[in-house]
């Protein structure tokens, strides 16, 4: 028997779903999303080499702006570093958390920044 709420029992089975087609890869890899109620972390990941390219959270970015703010700051960032390591495109995984609100401007910040989603 699961220990996790539905809500999150839902939202991990959601993920699995998504995460049985999306694969990162070196040419592509995948622009990883989890949102807690307080902070938004994201990573590029290689599941190739099964390796973290680029990792970063709302939490160093921006602890003290609001939530919408702070996303927008972590996306530009990551766009930052991901064109420094030389990544033009990711594929997004948004972690069965829907496509709205913060996981939505994070991926709205990627594509200012330059990154093609």
């Amino acid at each position: 028997m699961s220990k996790l709420l539905p809500k999150q029992a839902g939202r991990v089975r959601r993920h699995n779903r998504i995460r049985a087609t999306i694969v990162g890869t070196t040419s592509r890899p995948r622009l990883s999303v989890y949102k807690s109620n307080r902070y938004l972390h994201a990573q590029i990941i290689n599941d190739d080499s099964n390796t973290t390219l680029i990792g970063a959270s709302t939490k160093d970015v921006a602890p003290k702006a609001k939530k919408m703010d702070a996303a927008k700051a972590l996306g530009i960032e990551l766009a930052k570093r991901a064109t420094a390591a030389g990544i033009t495109t990711v594929v997004f995984d948004r972690g069965g958390f829907r496509y709205t609100g913060r996981i939505a401007m994070l991926a709205t910040a990627m594509r200012e920044g330059g990154i093609q989603l």
